[in-house]
């Protein structure tokens, strides 16, 4: 097996320009408006968190500057704004951040398709460590599309790996194509 060359299916062995934090606290801000879009609730059940998905692509490929302070706080955000149980999603998103922080190698090794089952599994312990919180404090039980969401999250995961790392891909020039 080359492993050479699994570690180029993320970026094709380019070196990608430093991110800037404004950047990051950005694409955050972002995440946290687009999960604070009021949605049916057939809807709702299928719509990615997307603040999990920001946090764990940031833990992976800026693990160094991101990590689990601002998963802390962007959940607490999440809990006031959702009027959920005060640490529900903070809790849930550490747990994404710090698993995308110790899966960083892992993930970026693999091609696009193993990264998807990894952040897949990401998600539904996020999850479900938010329903295990929930029953016990509430005893409220979600619909059956309680997961759907993982998987709409774990979907759009090529898209957004693909999409972040835009501004920090190097611009050709026009004499070097």
């Amino acid at each position: 097996m080359n492993w050479n060359a699994l570690g180029d299916n993320i970026h094709g062995g380019e070196i990608l320009l430093p991110v800037r934090r404004t950047y990051i606290a950005l694409t955050m801000l972002a995440a946290l408006l687009l999960n604070l879009i009021p949605l049916p609730q057939w809807l709702s059940s299928a719509m990615p968190d997307f603040v999990a998905v920001i946090v764990l692509y940031w833990c992976v490929f800026q693990g160094h500057r991101v990590g689990l302070w601002p998963a802390w706080v962007l959940g607490l955000l999440m809990d006031v704004a959702d009027a959920s149980l005060f640490g529900q999603h903070a809790a849930a998103y550490v747990l994404t951040a710090y698993a995308g922080i110790f899966l960083h190698r892992r993930i970026q090794m693999f091609p696009m398709s193993f990264q998807i089952a990894h952040v897949l599994g990401i998600f539904l312990g996020q999850q479900a460590v938010q329903l295990l919180v929930r029953l016990v404090a509430t005893g409220d039980a979600p619909d059956m599309l309680y997961f759907v969401s993982s998987l709409t999250g774990a979907a759009l995961w090529p898209a957004v790996v693909g999409m972040l790392m835009l501004p920090m891909r190097r611009r050709q020039k026009s004499d070097e194509v």
